[in-house]
């Protein structure tokens, strides 16, 4: 008997709509505090179960590794591991979130094949449980299980859901890779923000402490926000390289990417409280 594909499972990139760096802790990590939304502009991946444990991924671009190192085989294993699950998989990724952006699409990737293996493989593990596995593989990877825009503390991994508005953004691309690394261990990042409560930081002007260094460091990213700054509020996501813009209605934020520079690339996405995973997961 052929088990038939499961088809279509959406890994959402997500927003840092501010990000604040408190402190450097003693094991190198850095305390932070942010605010992460999704947007529904996604990879999408195809999952066909096996009855043997072998796991196997595919993509539909050449830069990603089907290697022990690749997040989505090592979500895999990790489930198999933790539940003694004797199931295999074959895996399919359409890429379209581009790589090294600060849109956590490996971490997103990572918790999609995890919600949607538990759901395939009947593994029946929580949602809390899938997060611990989660936290493993990457500080971001518990907020893509968890479903909802969050505001997250620590290292990422102490978060509360939070209802915020929906706009339109205007997503632009670099031509760059920022590494996350290399920006955490710069001696000139900002690493002394003030800790502050959730109601004060609503209220506050949202900022990003990484983008003042990133613009000085990649004259592309500096390019491209100031180029997006013309048109909307603007600002760098994540460790970059991305930047976005916001808008109330989608024809404005579309009329703005009319106009970019073939020099330059980008997408729309509507801001999404709760991920377009957790819609899919609801069809299993």
């Amino acid at each position: 008997m052929t088990t038939p594909l499961s088809l279509g499972w959406p890994a959402p990139a997500k927003l840092n709509l501010f990000l604040h760096i408190n402190a450097q802790r003693q094991d190198g990590y850095h305390e932070l505090q942010t605010l992460f939304q999704f947007v529904d502009y996604c990879d999408y991946l195809d999952f066909k179960t096996t009855c043997e444990p072998t796991l196997k991924l595919h993509s539909n671009i050449s830069s990603v590794v089907a290697d022990s190192d690749n997040l989505i085989l090592k979500a895999a294993k990790s489930l198999q591991d933790y539940t003694q699950c004797q199931q295999g998989a074959e895996i399919w990724l359409d890429k379209r979130l581009p790589m090294g952006g600060g849109l956590g699409g490996g971490s997103s990737n990572a918790a999609t094949t995890l919600v949607a293996l538990n759901a395939l493989w009947n593994t029946g593990l929580s949602s809390q449980e899938l997060a611990k596995i989660g936290l493993s593989l990457g500080a971001d990877v518990p907020v893509f299980i968890n479903g909802f825009s969050v505001f997250a503390e620590g290292v990422g991994e102490k978060f509360k859901p939070v209802d915020i508005e929906q706009p339109w953004y205007l997503v632009l691309v670099p031509q760059v890779h920022v590494s996350t690394a290399k920006i955490f261990n710069d001696p000139d990042l900002p690493r002394d923000t003030p800790k502050l409560t959730l109601d004060t930081l609503m209220r506050n002007p949202w900022t990003n402490d990484c983008q003042d260094l990133v613009v000085k460091r990649y004259p592309q990213v500096a390019k491209t926000l100031t180029w997006l700054l013309e048109y909307a509020p603007s600002r760098m996501t994540g460790t970059g390289a991305c930047v976005f813009g916001q808008f109330e209605q989608q024809q404005q934020a579309q009329a703005v990417l009319d106009k970019l520079p073939t020099s330059m690339q980008g997408f729309v996405a509507k801001g999404a409280n709760k991920s377009p995973l957790m819609l899919r997961l609801a069809q299993c």
